[in-house]
């Protein structure tokens, strides 16, 4: 099978900002707690590789910790939206058509009803600002999106022979959605899971941006857009690393998601 060039790209892009983020845990630069205010907007190459903010700090070593607050958050917060939505759209496709698949797709309605970066800013609002609120509040909207994937790819299962054959043998519907459906949607799921991942780099960060994200002395790129924003015509720099790496991140995961759509489905490959 051949491997798509935009997947390898992707892959190579978000392993960089996952390697970063695991380096920071033991290691960085500078100490971004430090305030060195002598050596404030600082251009990238002045004795630091991407220069420094207005309070000092040095933007790689904040570049680094913001991509493991990113990442945690959006990671959190996807896994919350595939332990509680796939189990809701496939016990949904399993009482199709009936008032329990009624009311799980229509509470879900309910939810994509309102845009979900303004509710998130609700929810990070009324429960305060903090990473761990912020994977909350993006979580509870990953969950109706992988429960419609889910409840999609296990209707269009339930009409197949093997899992005629499985009923004939006895097995109810939860144990025929968790040995027989379940394992067959996954690639739908993990395609999605890269998609709502990148969502949630770009919520984190719109949440750190207003504020209601990880807090400081905690970096997060969307922090270091918002102080940032008032210095951009003094050290545009500021600005520009933190955006780019949030623009590069996303590319990384979507490429990694279409290559890996490419790849999974049989419809889509690509014959060499």
């Amino acid at each position: 099978m051949r491997v798509p060039a935009g997947f390898l790209i992707g892959a190579a892009l978000s392993a960089l900002f996952l390697l970063m983020a695991m380096v920071s845990f033991i290691w960085t630069p500078h100490d971004v707690t430090v305030l060195a205010v002598a050596e404030r907007m600082k251009v990238p190459g002045d004795g630091y590789l991407l220069g420094t903010d207005h309070l000092g700090r040095d933007i790689l070593s904040m570049l680094m910790v913001g991509a493991r607050t990113s990442i945690g958050v959006a990671l959190v917060a996807a896994g919350i939206g595939l332990a509680v939505g796939v189990p809701l759209g496939l016990f949904a496709a399993a009482r199709r058509g009936g008032w329990v698949d009624e009311i799980i797709m229509r509470g879900n309605d309910l939810v994509f009803a309102f845009p979900p970066l303004v509710m998130a800013i609700l929810i990070a609002a009324v429960f305060g600002p903090s990473a761990l609120n912020a994977m909350l509040a993006i979580g509870v909207f990953n969950i109706p999106v992988f429960a419609r994937v889910a409840r999609a790819g296990a209707i269009s299962l339930w009409t197949l022979d093997f899992i005629m054959a499985a009923r004939v043998a006895g097995k109810g519907a939860a144990r025929i959605s968790a040995e027989h459906i379940f394992p067959n949607i996954g690639n739908l799921l993990i395609v999605q899971a890269t998609i709502q991942f990148s969502v949630g780099i770009v919520s984190e960060a719109a949440l750190s941006y207003f504020g209601l994200g990880a807090q400081p002395p905690v970096p997060s790129w969307g922090r270091m857009l918002a102080d940032s924003q008032t210095m951009i015509g003094l050290a545009p720099h500021m600005a520009l690393i933190p955006g780019l790496a949030i623009v590069l991140m996303v590319l990384g995961l979507n490429l990694m998601g279409d290559g890996l759509r490419d790849m999974l489905d049989p419809r889509m490959r690509r014959t060499a």
